[in-house]
């Protein structure tokens, strides 16, 4: 079978730091050989890799390698290596150095059950009902009439990205707390960013 790279792949492990290079190979080789049928993609400016689906990707920073299961919540972590990614499905791990990667076994065995993930997903849930934008409250669309950058951001938003400012503004137990989130919120519209913009590239 012919491995799906992308030359932007390429590209992105070439400008990567030293240390990072051969613990992105490494992972790479990993998903192709865990999921042999998966191509290659840049997304959020890191490659990841598809099949049915996002299955993972990786991402280097100035100290650490980030790799990342799309759905790997939801898998079994004998090896106790992923953390969850905030309130998301995903799930990460960060390795300074390439001897902190399992063996290629058990990276392997991780991806190839991270992909089949998407394919029980398909086979097995039903169409999910997509829900209707959210009421923005009162105190959002006021803060947003004094921003444009800030509304044309959230109007841009799908509904579900709308909904994460809301849920995030609405469930605030304090009043102090919702002041605080919603000039956040704002903060962060007006420069382009969803609500959990932090977690795209962890």
């Amino acid at each position: 079978m012919t491995t799906m790279t992308d030359p932007r792949v390429d590209a992105y492990i070439a400008k990567a730091a030293p240390f990072a290079r051969p613990i992105l190979e490494k992972l790479r080789k990993a998903f192709h050989k865990g999921c042999p049928a998966a191509a290659e993609t840049m997304k959020w400016s890191t490659p990841y890799f598809e099949k049915d689906g996002l299955v993972g990707g990786m991402a280097a920073f100035k100290a650490h390698v980030s790799f990342t299961l799309w759905k790997g919540h939801d898998l079994e972590d004998p090896q106790g290596l992923f953390a969850q990614v905030g309130k998301t499905n995903m799930a990460a791990v960060k390795v300074a150095s390439v001897n902190d990667l399992p063996t290629q076994a058990v990276l392997c065995d991780y991806i190839k059950r991270a992909a089949a993930l998407n394919v029980v997903g398909a086979e097995c849930k039903p169409a999910a009902k997509r829900k209707p934008a959210p009421k923005t409250p009162a105190d959002l669309a006021a803060a947003l009439k004094q921003n444009a950058k800030a509304r044309k951001t959230f109007e841009a938003l799908p509904p579900s990205g709308k909904r994460e400012y809301v849920d995030w503004i609405t469930e605030a137990k304090r009043d102090a707390t919702r002041t605080k989130r919603l000039e956040t919120s704002v903060l962060w519209l007006s420069e382009g960013k969803r609500r959990n913009w932090k977690y795209e590239n962890c």
